[in-house]
């Protein structure tokens, strides 16, 4: 059996645990050492540390303290990995905590991060997923049930002193352009609630204030929040400090591509099975800037879409041009609409393709003005017929079962 090298107690907060972080910085001690080729496997919170809670409430969705997140588990370094190197990880089996069989989704209170479609869902709202071995539903959403495919929302290396100073000045530029705007256009640092992991001291004090935030995607991944990243995946990271440093967290139970409810997929607790390997100089050999990977062979067999489209005018019939953003919105609210039909509330169809194993395509970028953006909604996970027909939708539900709604006070 492989070891558990990090190990979580989701009793106690991750704050008490120094092998757990939640800023990025390169002078992160490493949390423990593995030697290429070794497999390992490493436990993690989910991405809030426990701030949400299996209940009927979005009282705590509305109120999470998002400078807290995300909760990784490391940084592992690996020995012998050099700035230039590919770090090759393997995941090789992944799954749930089984003290914690269940998880969230949620949409963010527009005050307090808002979302993919926050005009439209201003207030905070929560949804909870029972895990049934490789399948889930909601008490809350009913009327589906799905396979899963567990990913690491969040998984890369540690960034050197240049590009963490990079990433902060390129994201204060933008934050600066509007800083009153609600949500904010970056999470840029602050020292508030960030863990640094064995860091301690003045030293400590110094790296938090200037520590990245996780809440983007980079060049070294992060927060890609790609649902294909599951067992089986290879990935290829570029290395940019010795030792490389990986660490991961905010596992999904199953989401739609996208991840658009932000608080966006099934989040959970959970552990990962992996192996390291290395390409020495791989960067440069390959012309590699930001992760490559290869998908799981091992994803839900769902063959029967219903594709919504979606171009590049937005609500108010305003022409963008060739913007793939606008298109991928329009799609998904044209979605939406349509399940309201059947008697979800909008809420209840928001939770659905943020959850559900739906495809985002870009269908095309090239026919000037429009572009046009696809959301694959996968037929078979209804429990009901959902197609088109002459005689109109069937009413599954009446409207009146609502994802839990927290008011802002």
């Amino acid at each position: 059996m492989p070891d558990t090298l990090i190990k979580v107690d989701l009793t106690t907060s991750p704050h008490d645990n120094e092998m757990i972080h939640n800023r990025w910085h390169p002078d992160i001690p490493m949390a423990c050492w593995v030697a290429p080729g070794d497999d390992f496997k490493i436990e993690t919170y989910d991405w809030t540390g426990g701030q949400i809670k299996n209940d009927d409430s979005a009282e705590d969705v509305r109120d999470v303290e998002l400078e807290q997140v995300h909760y990784l588990s490391g940084p592992i370094g690996v020995k012998g990995a050099e700035p230039g190197d590919l770090l090759v990880v393997d995941i090789l089996d992944i799954g749930a905590k089984e003290d914690s069989l269940w998880g969230f989704n949620g949409f963010f209170s527009k005050q307090n991060g808002g979302g993919f479609l926050t005009e439209h869902f201003p207030e905070a709202q929560k949804s909870i997923w029972d895990i049934e071995g490789m399948f889930t539903r909601s008490r809350h959403v009913p009327g589906v049930r799905y396979a899963g495919l567990i990913h690491p929302g969040l998984i890369g290396c540690l960034p050197d002193r240049a590009m963490l100073d990079m990433w902060n000045t390129r994201e204060k530029a933008l934050f600066d352009t509007e800083p009153e705007r609600v949500p904010q256009l970056a999470a840029l640092p602050t020292t508030q609630s960030a863990h640094m992991g064995k860091m301690t001291g003045e030293a400590r004090d110094k790296a938090a204030a200037e520590g990245a935030r996780t809440v983007p995607p980079r060049e070294h991944g992060g927060n890609c929040d790609i649902k294909d990243l599951s067992r089986g995946s290879k990935i290829y990271f570029p290395v940019y400090v010795d030792g490389a440093g990986l660490s991961m967290g905010d596992l999904h139970f199953s989401q739609g591509d996208g991840e658009i409810t932000f608080c966006g997929a099934i989040e959970m607790a959970g552990w990962l099975h992996l192996k390291v390997s290395l390409i020495k100089g791989g960067m440069a050999k390959y012309g590699i800037k930001n992760p490559i990977f290869k998908p799981s062979p091992i994803t839900p067999k769902y063959d029967d879409y219903l594709i919504f489209e979606g171009i590049s005018v937005d609500e108010a019939g305003k022409q963008h041009y060739l913007d793939v953003h606008i298109a991928y919105r329009q799609a998904c609210l044209n979605a939406i609409e349509y399940l309201k039909k059947f008697g979800f509330s909008g809420a209840q169809a928001y939770a659905i393709l943020g959850t559900a194993p739906c495809q985002g395509h870009i269908s095309g970028v090239v026919d000037i003005p429009n572009a046009c953006a696809t959301l694959w909604l996968p037929t078979d996970i209804f429990e009901f017929d959902v197609m088109p027909g002459a005689d109109g939708p069937t009413k599954f539900l009446d409207g009146s079962i609502d994802v839990p709604l927290a008011k802002d006070l």
